[in-house]
């Protein structure tokens, strides 16, 4: 058998890359006045983000623009910025998208989990050429953290609240003095200032807020942003058609995906997400899944890949509910209750052959 997949082809390619010539776009036709170290000036970030119909820029965070203002600005002053919200709002989507426009890159990545001492958060050692020529710089491994002072370039910083305190007290010298001191290099060579554009944006979880508390010194030195879920149901229809569209064009699939079939899955995921209909009536949140719009973007995606590779190309009501409830029920077992509740009082009212056929395989639900 032969695969029709390149040697090397990367999986997922970071923002940068993605939208390559959206950047170059923006860079030449920039007018605004650039932050020292950015690649571009605020007003044309947030155009990279949300979007711009007449420049051909295409929208990738749907969110207040009052709100990604604000985290712009932030990231021009000497404080941090920390994105808090539940599973699933694509915050890690946001500080990538942020550090692509602004750094030009957004590589440099700290994972707050597993970060257990002071090397994995600022540097480490070359063995060999410490042992060959003792502690210099060329032996110095510098983090992403380090390298983002070193470069003036923005540091993502994911799941802060898992890092433990007594690191994240290490940042503080980081976000106050801009500065790392490194005692095993003599002299100026053991003091590393940050350079203009450095800046740290960091993520944490509102739902599973980690196992260490932030210190109140660290908070003082980062500027908060509460990122919501997409709040229109047409806005979330628009999200996941499109990132849908990206991921089967990246995995070589090419299956149709009704409207009727994704606005079923949209549909649920909102109102089981925001405990109320369209209709405006309550009904029962799911305890064991986020339901964000990134799990609805990956449902899709699993229906998609079932029916290109073991179906006709095209996703049905059927094939969609099968992945819908692999997905939605985890190790709740009242979660099973609450969904075949839902399908009872909201989805059955619904009219619509889409939505009548929904209701008629309710029982893949089970008991």
């Amino acid at each position: 058998m032969t695969s029709n997949k390149q040697p090397g082809q990367a999986q997922r390619e970071p923002a940068e890359v993605v939208y390559r010539k959206e950047l170059q776009k923006l860079v030449a036709m920039d007018e605004g006045p650039v932050p020292p170290g950015w690649q571009l000036s605020p007003r044309s970030v947030a155009r990279f983000l949300l979007g711009d119909a007449v420049a051909g820029i295409e929208r990738k965070f749907v969110a207040d623009p009052e709100v990604v203002n604000r985290i712009i600005i932030s990231l021009c002053t000497s404080r941090g910025s920390l994105l808090v919200g539940e599973p699933g709002t694509a915050k890690s989507w946001l500080s990538e998208l942020l550090a692509a426009a602004i750094s030009g890159s957004s590589t440099l990545v700290v994972q707050g989990g597993s970060v257990s001492d002071v090397r994995q958060l600022l540097y480490g050692w070359n063995e060999a050429i410490l042992r060959a020529e003792g502690p210099v710089r060329e032996a110095l491994v510098p983090s992403p953290l380090l390298r983002g002072m070193m470069e003036g370039r923005l540091v993502r910083f994911e799941e802060l609240a898992r890092c433990p305190q007594t690191l994240q007290d290490a940042l503080l010298s980081v976000l106050s003095d801009r500065v790392v001191s490194i005692p095993e290099l003599p002299g100026e060579e053991g003091i590393i200032l940050a350079r203009q554009g450095f800046n740290l944006i960091a993520t944490t979880n509102s739902v599973d807020a980690g196992v260490h508390q932030m210190s109140a010194a660290l908070k003082r030195r980062m500027d908060f942003e509460q990122i919501r879920p997409i709040s229109r149901l047409e806005d979330e229809l628009e999200v996941v058609g499109r990132e849908l569209e990206k991921l089967n064009r990246d995995s070589g699939v090419k299956t149709e995906m009704p409207p009727e079939v994704l606005e079923i899955l949209v549909t649920v995921f909102h109102e089981l997400r925001n405990g109320q209909t369209m209709d405006g009536r309550s009904t029962d949140r799911l305890a064991g899944s986020a339901l964000s719009t990134a799990e609805a973007v990956s449902v899709a995606h699993a229906a998609s890949l079932g029916a290109w590779y073991l179906g006709d190309g095209k996703v049905t009501v059927t094939l969609l509910l099968r992945h819908l409830v692999g997905a939605v029920l985890k190790d709740k077992p009242e979660d099973r209750r609450r969904l075949r509740h839902y399908f009872d009082t909201a989805v059955a009212p619904r009219k619509g052959a889409h939505w009548q056929a929904a209701r008629e395989l309710q029982g893949l639900i089970g008991t």
